[in-house]
């Protein structure tokens, strides 16, 4: 079962990864926080497709990588919680993205990372 969890999971980071970088582009920007460009030298788009590089390259390790596999549950883990401010500056800011058009869907949404946090562990653990 964590076997079939964790290929899904890699498979859901890759297909995340690419729409990143084609054509889900624009609507991962609304979900850039401002300080984030406004802090350091990178634009909305620049964020998108680094963020988008870094869950295809996690979502191959989890399959790739196999005995560094709960290594990569972790740093997954990890990255689920260090985009959450992005998602909760969406939800804050209303601003509409992958159709997420309300407050009520947008902040629903939020209610889904800490599932993708412990889907990331334990699909990685023996």
């Amino acid at each position: 079962m964590k076997t079939i969890a964790r290929w899904a999971l890699a498979g859901a980071m890759v297909f995340a990864g690419l729409s990143h970088l084609f054509w889900a582009r624009k609507e991962f920007q609304a979900q850039v926080p401002d300080l984030v460009t406004d802090t350091l030298p990178i634009d909305r788009d620049g964020v998108v497709v680094a963020s988008g590089a870094v869950e295809m390259m996690l979502g191959a390790a989890l399959v790739v990588l196999p005995k560094e596999r709960r290594r990569i549950g972790v740093i997954l883990a990890a990255f689920f919680v260090a985009i959450f401010p992005g998602n909760l500056d969406q939800a804050l800011k209303k601003r509409d993205g992958f159709r997420l058009d309300s407050d009520t869907a947008r902040w629903r949404r939020l209610l889904f990372q800490p599932v993708l946090v412990a889907w990331a562990l334990w699909s990685t653990r023996d």
